[in-house]
């Protein structure tokens, strides 16, 4: 990913806040010479095996995923294989009408991460379902209204022989923070309060990033 140097994260916690607010990731591996890249949207979780302090740059940290196994991406998937997983986090249209100039041109704030890492496969079904479970766990507690699976583990068995779950360990992180840092501060003052005034959950979520950039001068 091409990052120029004003949209880098101001630091490390930022690539790992975003990762773990929009968890959905695109993973992405090369496949074969007839088939092409193969990519597949599948929701990551921090391994709950492991330390849940990640370091800044996300290197040696590890994530598990899961997929449908009849999907053509898990069978063309090897233990060993180096996996693309891409994040987008809050984006939103720029209009020109914001500058107050002319002539201007449009754009568009968005936030990305992009994760490199090497893949193990899970063989066995225990641990496969002991992903699916810690991954409904996880969003559950985020993102959910304190659904309690208990009475649904058993269900989870009945299906899991069909999930196809992974490990990845992370050998690289980079993050894209384009939010206006290249405008005057004026400017940039203008497209998040345009952001935060928008019904849209999207445009406030960008203004609340925008909000958080270290303060600079024009």
């Amino acid at each position: 990913m091409f990052v120029p140097s004003h949209y880098r994260e101001p630091d490390g916690s930022w690539v790992a806040d975003l990762i773990r607010r929009n968890p959905l990731a695109l993973a992405v591996i090369n496949g074969s010479s007839d088939e092409g890249p193969l990519a597949t949207h599948l929701p990551v979780i921090p391994d709950p095996g492991t330390t849940r302090d990640w370091p800044d740059d996300l290197v040696g940290a590890t994530l598990l995923g899961h997929m449908n196994r009849a999907n053509p991406h898990w069978r063309a998937l090897s233990t060993g294989d180096v996996v693309l997983l891409a994040f987008t986090g809050p984006h939103a249209y720029v209009s020109p009408t914001v500058y107050e100039t002319s002539p201007a041109a449009p754009t568009w704030n968005f936030t990305s991460a992009h994760v490199r890492g090497v893949v193990e496969k899970i063989d066995s079904l225990e641990e496969t379902l002991d992903v699916v479970r810690a991954t409904a766990l996880s969003f559950e507690d985020r993102f959910g209204a304190g659904w309690d699976q208990t009475e649904s583990v058993d269900y989870f068995r009945s299906i899991v022989a069909g999930v196809g779950a992974f490990r990845i360990s992370v050998t690289s992180a980079q993050g894209m923070f384009k939010l206006s840092q290249e405008q005057p501060a004026e400017v940039r003052e203008r497209v998040q309060k345009s952001f935060s005034g928008r019904e849209c959950g999207r445009h406030r979520e960008t203004a609340e990033l925008m909000g958080r950039l270290p303060r600079s001068g024009s």
